[in-house]
């Protein structure tokens, strides 16, 4: 933790890559852990693939039934979350980049334009056919009033919660911006997240090749141990407000970027 701490402290531009793991104290639990969702349920595992989504009417009922009771609707920010907002308002964050669909960073009081969703939000639909979105509140009232699988409004087509599911692509712009901030950081931090589902995981990677140094706060192992700084197993509830709240050592010599992402 004391490496941890340092790190943070000497860093001036930090991209934060978040995982399940940083909303499981929230009451959401993650999908690969001890009590996730998968390891319980394997055939939950279904309900976020593509191709079963669109092939197989049942998976779409049961992902509609679940989606109408997902923790997330009732959850609240937790310190781990708020301590993300500390952390902003030192002004040493570049981006905050999360794998959740959750919304929890923004609730907790996250600038919304450095949240970058790498898998989309649950909060809207999305048409498979017409591309079409609208509030998930909307399809939730349809399904409440017996819709067991409600189509697009416009089109007809399929419609899923706007959120990445395996065998779909991440949205190009989004990952662009992802990728910008984890060349454009001189510290990234992973926080609650297995880094093994890609390209998100491969941002690490990215970042510590241009130069920046890397740090990992997860509870389990993961790929990208090996090329970390420093390594924290506690839980994130309590080492994100630490390293938060880590005093700002005055660094020596100028900090090299990569300019102005606007510009690339």
């Amino acid at each position: 933790m004391r490496e941890a701490m340092r790190l943070i402290g000497g860093s001036r531009r930090i991209t934060v890559l978040t995982g399940a793991g940083v909303s499981t104290a929230s009451g959401i639990p993650d999908f690969r852990g001890p009590n996730g969702v998968w390891t319980k349920d394997p055939e939950a595992q279904r309900l976020s693939s593509l191709q079963d989504y669109v092939a197989d009417p049942e998976v779409r009922q049961r992902a509609w039934r679940s989606r109408a009771v997902h923790p997330a609707w009732h959850a609240e920010p937790n310190a781990a979350h708020r301590a993300l907002v500390d952390l902003e308002r030192s002004g040493r964050l570049r981006a905050l980049l999360t794998q959740n669909i959750d919304g929890l960073h923004q609730r907790a009081g996250s600038n919304p334009e450095l949240v970058v969703e790498l898998h989309g939000s649950l909060t809207e639909t999305e048409c498979l056919s017409c591309g079409d979105r609208a509030p998930m509140a909307e399809a939730l009232a349809r399904v409440a009033h017996g819709e067991a699988d409600p189509p697009c409004r416009k089109c007809g087509g399929i419609i899923k919660s706007a959120t990445i599911s395996f065998g779909q692509e991440l949205d190009h712009d989004v990952l662009r911006r992802a990728q910008r901030a984890a060349l454009d950081c001189d510290l990234f931090l992973a926080a609650g997240t297995s880094l093994t589902v890609h390209p998100a995981a491969g941002l690490v990677g990215v970042a510590a090749q241009a130069g920046a140094k890397v740090l990992i706060c997860n509870a389990e192992w993961t790929p990208y141990d090996e090329i970390a700084d420093a390594v924290v197993r506690e839980p994130l509830t309590e080492s994100l407000p630490a390293l938060a709240a880590a005093e700002t050592i005055e660094p020596k010599g100028r900090l090299s970027t990569w300019g102005d992402p606007a510009t690339w």
